[in-house]
């Protein structure tokens, strides 16, 4: 049985910094593209960055200088930090194992505001 664990959402003020942890069960973590995207409610679910087994890394546009995935393969775990936030960041976070067609997690929901 697959299972993605997200973890570290929260509210948190412009300009201030959150990470999001994933943890991974029941796939082969380290061959797996593991991604975040981000959906708010009306909006299509958008990718936020991903990263291939071997490290190579994806971003949108919108986070590029401020976010930072990551991954660990011998604890089978995705991070992504997120610096500089911005209003326009809030959103229900959702990790990914297999891009689209693959495996979902339940979203944790990041609220950026004052």
């Amino acid at each position: 049985q697959v299972q993605l664990v997200e973890s570290g959402g929260g509210l948190v003020q412009p300009g201030g910094s959150l990470r999001l942890s994933c943890a991974a069960s029941g796939i082969s973590f380290s061959i797996y593209v593991m991604g975040w995207y981000r959906q708010v409610p009306g909006k299509q679910r958008e990718l936020v960055a991903s990263i291939a087994g071997g490290g190579s890394t994806v971003y949108a546009d919108s986070v590029k200088g401020r976010f930072t995935i990551s991954r660990d393969n011998a604890k089978n775990t995705v991070y992504l930090q997120m610096n500089s936030l911005k209003p326009e960041d809030t959103a229900v976070y959702y990790c990914n194992a297999g891009r689209t067609q693959g495996y979902w997690g339940q979203g944790t929901q990041v609220t950026v505001s004052s």
